[in-house]
């Protein structure tokens, strides 16, 4: 080698190494509105990326970066986390979730309302291969352990079953579940008395779980069903999350003043229990909730067998109706089609328009007649319409609560479903934030950030400080808003320019780039 050569190689290797010292950062965010996650104030400053982790929050006009994003006159905050949804198997039709990512979503908690994967190991080697474009934690559900042990037999466990169903909840912890789902209005786990829920809860409070819960009333007896929920907690001494936290039903609304002083009660004996809700007055579930627990048990052919037995048919019907003028209902016009296997052509149709249409009688009889039919048909995933406004802004209002979709990872114009699996952030945004200021900016950025990260002990989540995960969003307050309904429900949410996960840009001008960068998110034990 000549000395020439030998010169022009370590002129190369010194302007390599000046030139990657310069370059401070991956990804450099200047000028934003930051809202860092705690509640505290916006201030003008700039974020800097590297190896997918904040690295700088402040203002450094002369750093460098591989690539800079402008965000003047736009927010830039923590990415938002999702502590309720319900993505199993979604995640390997749709790994993008673009429903979630263009709603500021870039972490998400499934394993909700007691349904999970049983063999969460397996599921999150699954995932780790798949890649999602959002981060993913899960629960291990009450529901799916029990039929893994009892099936959907209408009784209390034994303690060899109790002892089987603690096993399986004690490997899932260990595989890195955040907690203990239950769905106590979904059968099975309807049927499991108080002291079966302590247990398993017991043994997730013991590897640092939280204990998430779909109580096992939201109506007539929901303050019932949130002591149920702290008892539990109480005698497991585990965190406690109530799930979805609402109040069903006309005749109930109003009632949001005595849940979250039920809530706010608990909290002052020491108890750690927080809600989370959707901003919606509909809920979505189900059809088979409409039919009598009791009926439920043992699988679709004890199921028909019941149905055609006249006796026990007509007490169905009975307690159908009675709960439907419970609610001030003469018709089950409120219950709306989101999606039905056996007949699309009735997706977005409510339950009297059905009957009618099926050409029968105009009562709540028949309409309950017909919702067993499409029961034993498959069922159908359903909307229901049943809150009222002054209780979701209520809810909204207390500070301990949360904002989860309780959704699944949507497939682009299939069926008919609730709007909040694509709009449920933006909404609050858009509409409950900047059009009728129910709470401010701040507030509404740490209940989707930091609050959820604390709760679930998602480590690196939430905060936009130096050494925490790279999940960052850049978003216009003044357009961001949801653009999903009840009638036209595919549809993403608007304002979303920049989401960036672990360090990557998912959405680049508000167009998601298709890169899959989130990652399983185990607790650490």
């Amino acid at each position: 080698m000549s000395y020439t050569q030998f010169f022009s190689i370590l002129f190369a290797l010194v302007l390599l190494k000046n030139s990657a010292f310069a370059q401070e950062f991956d990804l450099l965010l200047r000028g934003g509105k930051i809202v860092d996650g705690t509640g505290n104030a916006w201030f003008y400053g700039d974020v800097g990326i590297k190896n997918g982790k904040i690295a700088r929050v402040g203002q450094f006009p002369n750093a460098t970066a591989a690539k800079t994003l402008d965000a003047k006159g736009l927010i830039v905050c923590p990415g938002f986390i999702d502590v309720h949804t319900h993505i199993e198997e979604d995640e390997f039709k749709r790994p993008t979730a673009d429903n979630f990512i263009y709603d500021g979503v870039t972490t998400v908690v499934t394993g909700n309302c007691g349904l999970s994967n049983v063999d969460l190991g397996l599921y999150f080697r699954q995932l780790d291969s798949v890649k999602t474009s959002v981060n993913v934690a899960s629960l291990i559900g009450h529901n799916d352990v029990r039929k893994a042990v009892m099936g959907t037999v209408n009784r209390p466990s034994t303690p060899e079953e109790q002892q089987k169903m603690e096993a399986i909840v004690e490997k899932a912890m260990k595989d890195g579940a955040v907690g203990l789902a239950t769905g106590l209005i979904y059968v099975p786990g309807t049927y499991s008395k108080t002291e079966e829920i302590v247990g398993l809860a017991k043994v997730a409070a013991r590897y640092g779980g939280v204990y998430a819960s779909h109580i096992r009333y939201e109506g007539d007896e929901v303050l019932k069903a949130i002591d149920e929920a702290v008892e539990i907690g109480r005698q497991a001494t585990i965190p406690i999350q109530i799930s979805h936290f609402k109040v069903s039903g006309q005749n109930n609304w109003g009632r949001s003043k005595q849940t979250i002083a039920a809530v706010e009660s608990a909290r002052r004996e020491g108890i750690d229990v927080t809600i989370d809700q959707y901003p919606y007055t509909a809920s979505s579930t189900g059809l088979n909730t409409l039919l009598p627990s009791w009926a439920l048990a043992g699988g679709l052919d004890s199921i028909k067998a019941r149905v055609n037995d006249a006796a026990i048919r007509q007490r169905m019907i009975k307690e159908m109706v009675a709960s439907l003028k419970r609610r001030k209902q003469k018709h089950f016009t409120y219950a709306v089609v989101a999606n039905y296997d056996a007949d699309t052509s009735l997706n977005g149709k409510n339950m009297e328009e059905i009957n009618l249409l099926k050409g029968r009688k105009h009562k709540a009889e028949t309409e309950a007649e017909t919702i067993m039919e499409m029961a034993l048909k498959g069922g159908a995933s359903m909307v229901f319409h049943g809150m009222g406004d002054w209780d979701v802004e209520n809810i909204m209002r207390y500070p301990q609560n949360m904002f989860a979709s309780d959704a699944s990872i949507r497939v682009y114009n299939f069926g008919v479903p609730h709007p909040r699996g694509y709009g449920t952030n933006a909404r609050v945004l858009g509409y409950y934030v900047r059009q009728k200021k129910i709470i401010p900016l701040e507030e509404a950025i740490r209940r989707m950030t930091s609050l959820p990260a604390q709760k679930f002990k998602l480590a690196e989540r939430g905060l936009l400080q130096p050494t925490m995960a790279a999940d960052v969003l850049v978003f216009d307050e003044n357009t961001i808003i949801d653009a999903s309904t009840y009638d036209r429900p595919h549809q993403y949410s608007r304002g979303m320019k920049y989401v960036i996960v672990n360090g990557e840009v998912v959405v680049n001008n508000e167009k998601h780039t298709g890169l899959r960068s989130g990652k399983v998110l185990r607790m650490k034990l």
